[in-house]
């Protein structure tokens, strides 16, 4: 009896895990960061990021005030730590502990670690999500939900030659007649906010959905770089490369 009941105890802990609307997580996070602050991709800008994100002996801080000015990358990865940290208070992920140590964003070369990982050229989040099963990533604007991490492509380049930004999709819009795509990051100029640009602009975008929060426990044996993402700050990647990379199977 005490075995039934030990096994019917751990099922419904698995299915709590994964009852969250882990997208609702992250706009949740979005609206209690603050506004503005400026864009720059300067040493102070990465030294406020650093400030950001801390441990102590009750577990992570992260005061997202301090990251300002800020930029797309970093902005998108403080919501994601703050997610995986409401995911993990709310009992719909299990306790990371010492995997946060992992997660600071350190000054560390594109690729590598985590931050590195997340911070690298390309499909940095994707390649992540990926690698350690956090969520699927996809290319399709109609299977988009509000709460997907989106990596924007501006224009066919991949690697060292590219112009893309990281950010959080929030939906579509049609303004003046022509349609839209709304997102939140750190923007240039102002920093934290909204912005919304013709979807005409966009040569190319990358989805990225949290399903899994758990398997951030992976990250304690993954290696500690990833040599295609490393490769990217001084080489060029096809986009047909960048979707087999990232697990996207196109038709």
């Amino acid at each position: 009896m005490k075995f039934v009941l030990l096994a019917a105890l751990m099922l419904l802990s698995k299915v709590t895990l994964h009852a969250a609307d882990f997208n609702a997580i992250v706009l949740e996070q979005i609206r209690s960061m603050p506004s503005g602050g400026g864009y720059a991709t300067t040493r102070a800008a990465h030294q406020a990021l650093n400030r950001a994100v801390g441990m102590s002996p009750q577990g992570v801080c992260l005061e997202s005030s301090k990251a300002q000015p800020s930029y797309c990358s970093g902005a998108t990865y403080i919501v994601f730590l703050k997610t995986l940290a409401a995911a993990e208070k709310q009992s719909h992920s299990a306790p990371l502990g010492d995997v946060w140590g992992l997660l600071l964003p350190k000054p560390m070369p594109d690729g590598s670690g985590i931050w590195g990982r997340w911070n690298a050229n390309g499909p940095g989040t994707a390649r992540l999500f990926y690698e350690l099963g956090l969520g699927k990533n996809f290319t399709s604007w109609e299977q988009a939900r509000p709460g997907d991490f989106m990596k924007i492509f501006w224009t066919g380049d991949v690697g060292k030659n590219e112009r893309g930004h990281s950010v959080v999709f929030l939906g579509m819009e049609t303004k003046y007649g022509v349609e839209h795509v709304r997102f939140w990051s750190s923007n240039k100029p102002n920093g934290y906010g909204e912005k919304s640009v013709p979807k005409s602009k966009v040569a190319a975008v990358i989805f990225s959905r949290l399903e899994n929060p758990s398997n951030m426990q992976r990250a304690a044996t993954m290696p500690k770089k990833d040599p295609y993402l490393a490769s990217l700050l001084t080489h060029e990647s096809s986009f047909a490369e960048t979707l087999q990379k990232c697990g996207i199977h196109m038709p």
